[in-house]
């Protein structure tokens, strides 16, 4: 019997890519924010990035635990921070303390890209990317820049791309025993 367990890294990166891309489609001003990005961010972005962290946690991955996890449940208290208070439970957040919330995002991601400076380049461009838009969203937020936001859409959508080519190089290069889309 075979014991070699699966990778959960392209669940997770394709879970925060395709909700990534998504979300940031809505900052660039292509269409509204309305329930099928809220949808994304509580499960694929959620639950599917919490569970590939826990299956993280199965093969002894310190970093894919607290990375799957942490943006997993990143996902769950943005769009819970969105539709909270429309259901009575507390006020909306101001542009002040949704620029502070995203600065903390950003500031934990670049101390995550640290960690990924001896990881293949794909990662790198993932977190790095990352790191770029929670703190140009921040700044957004707290400059109301419409145009900043715009921008920082137009860097999410390049973020969330680059989480999804790594996922599906891993997946197809596993499949096919060889490199065919580098990630180093």
């Amino acid at each position: 019997m075979d014991s070699k367990l699966a990778n959960p890294a392209p669940l997770g990166l394709m879970g925060f890519g395709m909700t990534t891309v998504l979300l940031n489609l809505h900052n660039a001003g292509f269409f509204p924010l309305d329930s099928m990005i809220l949808a994304m961010g509580i499960f694929y972005g959620g639950l599917a990035q919490i569970i590939a962290g826990l299956m993280e946690y199965k093969q002894g991955n310190t970093f894919g635990v607290v990375a799957f996890c942490s943006y997993g449940l990143f996902w769950l208290s943005l769009v819970f921070l969105l539709v909270a208070p429309g259901m009575g439970i507390g006020e909306a957040p101001t542009s002040t303390s949704m620029a502070v919330y995203l600065f903390m995002w950003g500031l934990f991601t670049f101390l995550m890209t640290i960690a990924t400076w001896r990881a293949p380049a794909a990662l790198r461009v993932v977190f790095a990317s990352l790191t770029i838009l929670f703190w140009l969203l921040a700044v957004a937020d707290f400059t109301g820049s419409r145009p900043l936001k715009i921008a920082a859409g137009w860097e999410g959508i390049f973020c969330g791309f680059s989480a999804i080519y790594l996922a599906m190089a891993q997946v197809i290069n596993a499949h096919y025993e060889k490199e065919i889309f580098p990630i180093d």
